[in-house]
């Protein structure tokens, strides 16, 4: 079986838009040193997969073509990637949107994933909730690192998971 290291998107790998959502490879802005740590990731053994609500689509805010142009920049620009999951649906319509988990659990059947030796990052609760659901150890980023709410670990950027994670 393999381990994964599952990842949000908007807030870890780009960074996120308050209030609004990122809908064009112009407002999609890869955070500081994300493919280093990706790469590192990767030379450890983890299959990288992409995590994500995207209900910008549901609000007729973008189009799944939109976001799958999005998608096919960021895996040119970190090539990494091994596959990226997303959820289009408005809250509540579906079962895959985090908090749910599957999104994961589509993943896990796809590449045969070990959820026990494997890691769900994110920057909201809904991604912590979602890991956790599954099995999964959890690292929260966020800026204010000393008020951890959800995650079993919490730092302010993907890079600074990887002293935790190997």
């Amino acid at each position: 079986m393999n381990k994964a290291i599952f990842l949000d998107r908007d807030g870890v790998i780009n960074k996120r838009l308050i209030g609004d959502y990122v809908k064009s490879i112009e407002e999609f802005q890869i955070l500081p040193k994300v493919r280093e740590t990706i790469i590192e990731l990767k030379n450890k053994g983890y299959v990288i997969i992409i995590i994500t609500n995207q209900q910008g689509i549901g609000k007729g805010l973008m189009s799944k073509e939109d976001l799958e142009f999005i998608h096919k920049y960021m895996v040119k620009e970190i090539p990494e990637i091994d596959d990226i999951y997303y959820c289009p649906h408005l809250e509540g319509t579906c079962n895959c949107r985090k908090p749910k988990p599957g999104m994961l659990i589509n993943a896990s059947k796809k590449w045969n994933i070990n959820f026990k030796n494997s890691w769900m990052i994110g920057d909201s609760e809904s991604d912590i909730l979602a890991g956790k659901s599954v099995g999964c150890k959890t690292i929260k980023i966020q800026e204010n690192i000393t008020k951890n709410t959800a995650g079993d670990y919490v730092v302010n950027n993907l890079y600074g998971a990887l002293d935790i994670i190997l």
